[in-house]
């Protein structure tokens, strides 16, 4: 994937499975967000496929590409909730924009949703600006989760909340895995997060740190093969250790 000049991803080849969980970690500018937008079809890898259920993504008509869409749900890094609208509007959203499904039934799904995230039907006419950092994250999560997914990306999902509500997001992820069924995609640099929802780990190096010919790809695996990983850039990454600096000047 380029943007312009600029080499953000390359030669990766892997394959997710249905019903894993698995977590994408690597540095700043590794081109993990990047990795979860091609996923979803947001862009259009600059060579080579992305297939899903075999099926190429960008061979899909615009309106089969849409449909195809709908069988993810995507939770943003900073929720990204529509300002404007309420707790119960921002939920309702997908529902009333892809479906004919009358008010009475958008309500009832939209209170179901809010209480798997474990929020009260109090806050469905509250403006996000409103809400703490963590319940924004957790409607976030009822509006990916309100179309009943197949496949659930999260961007990011403990990201600026003290360690307490990123442990209630990381339950909910597990918890959305176990009811559900869902596959996941999980991008973090959070070694909690990691530890506690993760079946299987792939880290991304940034292209700027690497050889022409070294894998993007430093390491793909479970938990157990992470923790005993012999790379001393992926071992200082999950002990959340930084190299050896040099300054010269």
């Amino acid at each position: 994937m380029r943007f312009g000049g600029q080499q953000v991803l390359r030669d990766l080849t892997l394959n997710i499975h249905r019903g894993q969980t698995v977590a994408v970690i690597g540095e700043s500018g590794c081109g993990k967000t990047v990795f979860l937008k091609l996923i979803i079809g947001l862009l259009r890898p600059s060579t080579g496929r992305i297939l899903f259920d075999n099926q190429s993504l960008f061979e899909l008509s615009e309106a089969e590409l849409t449909r195809q869409r709908l069988r993810f749900g995507f939770v943003f890094q900073m929720a990204a909730l529509f300002d404007s609208l309420s707790v119960f509007d921002n939920i309702a959203f997908p529902l009333r924009e892809h479906t004919q499904r009358s008010e009475a039934e958008i309500a009832a799904e939209v209170r179901q949703r809010l209480l798997e995230v474990g929020l009260s039907p109090g806050v469905e006419t509250k403006k996000p600006a409103e809400l703490s950092g963590g319940m924004r994250k957790r409607v976030g999560l009822a509006r990916a989760l309100v179309m009943n997914p197949e496949i659930i990306l999260y961007d990011e999902p403990t990201t600026g909340l003290d360690p307490v509500m990123s442990d209630v997001i990381n339950e909910l992820i597990l918890q959305t895995h176990r009811r559900r069924g869902v596959t996941s995609v999980v991008v973090t640099h959070d070694m909690r997060t990691v530890e506690k929802t993760a079946q299987r780990v792939i880290m991304l190096a940034p292209l700027s740190s690497l050889k022409p010919d070294e894998p993007q790809i430093l390491f793909d695996g479970d938990l157990t093969a992470l923790r005993a990983c012999t790379d001393e850039r992926v071992s200082r990454f999950v002990r959340g250790e930084a190299g050896l600096l040099s300054v010269a000047g």
